[in-house]
């Protein structure tokens, strides 16, 4: 493969090489005309100071990345590992660090190129294949003009996002699936379905060159399919946990339901990790959220702000639904509200007020609430961790008010209009809905069509499940020769 793409690299070069002298031979008139064009050009760039990011830019997001990193390794591990029963807790964690392994090695060799690069309005291009071109000199455009940070900080932290991306999705069919069907389908999965929608809805040249309507139309035009549409997702309603969670429900339903499922109690055997990996998701989804303003800037403090109320506000409105529901507060309720409220305001982060995010927050708590009790019998689905009943609906949720808390007349931030350098005076709602459920609706069925190809395809190669003596043994010692617990 590698082979074969040197080759076409190198016979494109050659044939655009060979085209270009040829023409300039063929007319001598336009190889004089073309020296003071090019010298022009020259100058212009020689003339253009070359953008330096800041210190202080290029530390946040740094630091941002490490945030990110802990989320997965061992926040959501963590988490995970004490919803399952006793006898599965280490093939959760074996899967969340192999697949975070092998997801930050195949986003260096191909997925960044793939997801950042001009291409097309669906996937990049190959100008960052296994990184090249990338230098420490390198920089990557950040939303506000002149200021950059270094591309090698801006790689690691998008490389972040996509290794718990793919983690998050084995929360949904957990305890059941073999550990080689999950490599091989994550790798599917990553490669068709979380490059293309991340390229759709994150990548654009960047704002520097944004001088007037025609220049903002032709930046515009060579952004990803939508972005151009205008959908708002500050740091990944749709690219993660919409992506991530419509892909477990389908695997829950390919691979089918645990043995025993709604006969035997099936309870997370340890509370107290469920506790402490919720917790270190909230810390490190301050890195999520607030760095993806990708600057130490305002909307950053913005960002980070309406992390800290909107999941306060879902912890909260979770366990009180619970308290009345159900007669008692439950700490799995408050760690799930937790999480509820992080997934929501993850879209509207950087868009909304205060007052907007604690709205936001407090409808995710009950909302999810619903999603992992009433919609999840609706279903009739075994998603094991619940990852489409708080992933999923909160990401739908939090995808949608952003398109109304977004509004400056109650307290958002609005559009940004690159021309005016100011925000755009003109706001609707309705419309910015419309576009919101765009991109849901895109997410959605793009997702789900590929992971349903995907899990086929791993069943017909190499079978989806573990034998049932397995199961029943668990697969901490069926699967990885290991036991969390020794007796």
């Amino acid at each position: 493969m590698l082979t074969w793409m040197k080759r076409l690299l190198a016979g494109s070069a050659m044939a655009l090489a060979i085209g270009a002298t040829s023409v300039m031979v063929a007319s001598p008139a336009f190889a004089d005309e073309a020296k003071p064009v090019a010298a022009a050009a020259a100058a212009a760039v020689a003339a253009a100071p070359a953008l330096v990011p800041n210190k202080g830019d290029t530390a946040w997001v740094l630091v941002c990345t490490a945030l990110v990193i802990l989320m997965t390794l061992p926040g959501l591990a963590l988490f995970y590992g004490g919803l399952t029963r006793s006898k599965n807790i280490l093939s959760v964690l074996v899967q969340c660090m192999f697949v975070f392994a092998l997801i930050t090695v195949l986003w260096s060799l191909y997925g960044y190129s793939f997801a950042f690069t001009e291409g097309g309005a669906f996937i990049g291009g190959l100008d960052r294949l296994f990184l090249q071109g990338i230098t420490p000199d390198s920089v990557a455009a950040t939303f506000s003009k002149g200021i950059v940070i270094p591309e090698y900080v801006f790689m690691a932290f998008q490389a972040a996002f996509a290794t718990i991306t793919c983690c998050l999705i084995i929360g949904s069919f957990a305890e059941r699936a073999k550990f080689s069907a999950i490599i091989l389908f994550v790798i599917l999965w990553f490669t068709f379905s979380y490059l293309p929608i991340a390229h759709m809805v994150w990548f654009w040249p960047g704002p520097d060159d944004i001088k007037d309507a025609a220049s903002l139309e032709a930046i515009t035009a060579r952004a990803g399919w939508l972005w151009q549409k205008g959908v708002l997702d500050f740091a990944g309603g749709t690219v993660v946990h919409i992506n991530a969670a419509i892909a477990g429900l389908v695997g829950s339903f390919v691979i089918g339901k645990r043995l025993g499922y709604g006969k035997e109690a099936m309870k997370p055997h340890n509370l107290v990790f469920v506790m402490i990996g919720a917790s270190l998701l909230w810390f490190g989804w301050f890195g999520f959220n607030a760095g993806s303003a990708l600057e130490a800037n305002g909307s950053a403090a913005l960002a980070f702000v309406n992390t800290l109320l909107a999941t306060a506000a879902a912890v909260l409105s979770w366990s009180v639904a619970e308290w009345v529901l159900k007669g008692k507060p439950s700490m799995l309720g408050g760690a799930s509200g937790c999480v509820a409220g992080l997934v929501a305001i993850t879209p509207a982060a950087g868009f909304v007020g205060p007052m907007g995010a604690l709205v936001i927050g407090t409808a995710a708590g009950v909302v999810c609430l619903w999603g992992v009790t009433g919609l999840k019998k609706i279903l009739g689905s075994d998603d094991s961790l619940d990852v489409f009943g708080v992933h999923g609906v909160g990401g739908i949720l939090g995808a949608l008010l952003t398109g109304v808390f977004a509004d400056p007349a109650l307290g958002g931030t609005g559009i940004w209009d690159y021309v005016a350098n100011a925000a755009a005076p003109d706001y609707s709602i309705a419309s910015q809905l419309w576009i919101q459920s765009q991109g849901v609706i895109v997410t959605l069925i793009w997702s789900g069509v590929v992971s349903y190809i995907a899990f086929k395809l791993v069943d017909m190669v190499i079978g989806l499940r573990v034998k049932e003596d397995e199961e029943r043994e668990g697969l901490d010692i069926s699967s990885h020769g290991e036991s969390a617990y020794e007796s």
